[in-house]
Parts: C-alpha cells; sequence; structure tokens
C-alpha cells in the first residue's frame, strides 16, 4: 500500500492532477457506444506517441475471427504488439516483440488463435479513424460499427428474392456493406416477381442515391497518411477552418462530444461549429433518420420540411407493401 502511495505522491508532484490519473484509465480500452439490434457502435481512443510501423507504412492492421465473429485492431507500440478487441471491449492479447519475433512470429501467434488480417467492410464492419487530443494526450480516435447481423438480413432477402424480412426496418445499412452483393444477385435475377423483389429491396437500401461512404474512405485514406508521416496539429486555425467547412457530420459530432472542442477554440469559433453541426445533423436526419426519428423531430419543432418527408415516407412505405 506505501507504495502506491509513495507512487501518487510522486505523479501529483510532478504536476499531474487527479483527473490526468483517471484519464489514464479511459484511453487504450474499447468502450461500447450504443448496442441495438442491427448495429453496435464502438469507440476507443489509442495514444499514438510510442507508435510503430507494423507494415508498409502502416501504424495499425484489422485482425477479425471468423469463429468468434471478433473484429480487432492492432497497434505496435514499444517492445511489443496489443490486439485490441471490438466485438469483445475487455479482451487485450499482447505478444512481446524484439529482433527475433517481429511480424512474422506475430502473424503466427494471432493466426494459432484464430485471426486473421481482414478488411472490416468485407466482414460487416465500417470504421472511422481520426487523430485526436484527448484530454491534452496526442491518440487516435477509432470508431467502429457492427452491422453484421442486419447485413445478413438483406443478404437472406437479397438471395431469395424475398423483401419481407427487411420490410419493417428503419436501421440504414451502409451501401459500402451490400452494394456488390445486391449487384451479383440483381443480374441473377430471371422473372419479373425476382426483378420486383429486387428493386423494394434497392429501394430499401436507397442503393441509388449518392454514396456517403466515399467521403468517409477519402477522410480515413487522409487521415492514415497524416499517422504515417506523423504530422502534428498544432496550428488551430486550421484545425477550425477544417470543422467548419470540411468534417462530415460524424466527425463533427464527435468532436462537439469530447471536452477537447471548449478548450481548442475561442467562444465565437465554438458556437459557428455548433451552428453548422445543427445544419448537417438536420441534413443527416432527412436523408438518413427513420420514420420513428423524423416523427419525433417534427412533434418538438413543427417544421415543414420534416411533415413533408414523413409524408414522402409513408407513401414509399404504402407503395412497397
Amino acid at each position: 500500500m506505501w507504495k502506491i502511495l509513495i507512487f501518487l505522491f510522486l505523479f501529483l508532484l510532478s504536476g499531474c492532477s487527479i483527473n490526468s490519473l483517471t484519464m489514464w484509465g479511459e484511453l487504450d480500452k474499447v468502450h461500447v457506444v450504443k448496442s441495438t439490434p442491427y448495429v453496435k457502435h464502438y469507440r476507443a481512443y489509442f495514444q499514438r506517441t510510442d507508435l510503430h510501423t507494423i507494415q508498409k507504412s502502416k501504424k495499425y492492421l484489422f485482425f477479425y475471427n471468423k469463429h468468434t465473429k471478433d473484429l480487432a485492431i492492432l497497434l505496435h507500440p514499444t517492445y511489443k504488439y496489443v490486439l485490441y478487441s471490438f466485438s469483445h471491449p475487455n479482451l487485450v492479447i499482447k505478444i512481446n516483440s524484439d529482433r527475433k519475433h517481429g511480424y512474422r512470429h506475430m502473424l503466427k501467434i494471432l493466426k494459432r488463435k484464430g485471426y486473421r488480417v481482414i478488411s472490416p467492410h468485407s466482414v460487416g464492419y465500417t470504421t472511422h479513424i481520426a487523430l485526436r487530443r484527448y484530454k491534452k494526450v496526442k491518440t487516435i480516435l477509432v470508431e467502429v460499427k457492427d452491422y453484421q447481423h442486419l447485413q445478413s438480413l438483406y443478404k437472406k432477402a437479397i438471395r431469395t428474392y424475398n423483401a419481407k424480412g427487411i420490410k419493417h426496418i428503419q436501421t440504414r445499412l451502409p451501401k459500402v456493406l451490400i452494394d456488390s452483393y445486391y449487384t451479383k444477385y440483381k443480374a441473377q435475377a430471371t422473372t419479373w416477381e425476382q426483378s420486383e423483389q429486387v428493386e423494394i429491396i434497392a429501394s430499401k437500401l436507397r442503393l441509388n442515391e449518392p454514396i456517403p461512404e466515399k467521403e468517409e474512405i477519402s477522410q480515413k485514406k487522409e487521415v492514415e497518411a497524416k499517422i504515417t508521416t506523423d504530422i502534428e496539429e498544432n496550428n488551430t486555425e486550421q484545425l477550425y477552418t477544417y470543422y467548419l467547412k470540411n468534417a462530415s457530420y460524424y466527425e463533427l459530432n464527435n468532436f462537439l462530444s469530447s471536452s477537447e472542442a471548449r478548450s481548442t477554440f475561442s467562444t465565437t469559433q465554438y458556437n459557428n461549429l455548433k451552428i453548422r453541426n445543427q445544419r448537417l445533423e438536420e441534413k443527416n436526419l432527412l436523408e438518413n433518420g427513420s420514420l420513428e426519428e423524423l416523427i419525433t423531430t417534427y412533434k418538438k419543432d413543427k417544421s415543414p420540411i420534416y411533415k413533408q418527408k414523413i409524408m414522402q415516407r409513408i407513401k414509399e412505405i404504402q407503395q412497397n407493401e
């Protein structure tokens, strides 16, 4: 006990606060943000100061275990590899690393445990990665959403040419997770009935609308380049301009939800970002919100634009029945 007290005393003496001590328990740990029958949302902040390159300039890799349906991210801090599970947030696998035990050694160990390098999109997940300062600590923010169950329901509907199973689902499935599968079975439809069901499913998935994922993928590639070259976020004005003009709704919303936003920008800048976030939130709700969400919002502000969208959705539902 006395050793712990001495450590705390020396830690506080060095200028660190109790909040700093608490903060270390929040980093390098996966948290469940939201869990519904159709989508599970995970978030983690990983320290990036001492991360080493894993392979081909990449400082992280995603792995997947098909037996446990577990998506995990691999990082390479000093002298070890660490695998953090998203599907099982308390699971962390550490592998020592030295001159004789490097990348290939790590792959063999993870392979024996059932993990393979994977693209998250190929197994029903979407990811969003960005550089962040979490309570003044340089981190990589990793957002992961698990759509596996929802994806399997849509795949069954497409494969059997029967839209009844997805008729009442309001949660949106990202196009990147279903487009190629849909295209394959659409080309194989041979009867009028099958073609009709395919069109109903396409309408439900909104496959004819623009692909928001392209923007997210582009942003992800830019972030990966920044992580690789270790560009620092020191220019507040450039950061403000990015969030004011270029950041997506999800990125801006996540940033404003953090304690970092108020301390980084002036009151005027912060309020301007909140105004843009409200506009993006309205646009996102109109484009991607469920009928229930639209009705709830309309009850609050009675905006005609929501009423018009609600009537449009109801009409679409009636046409699909």
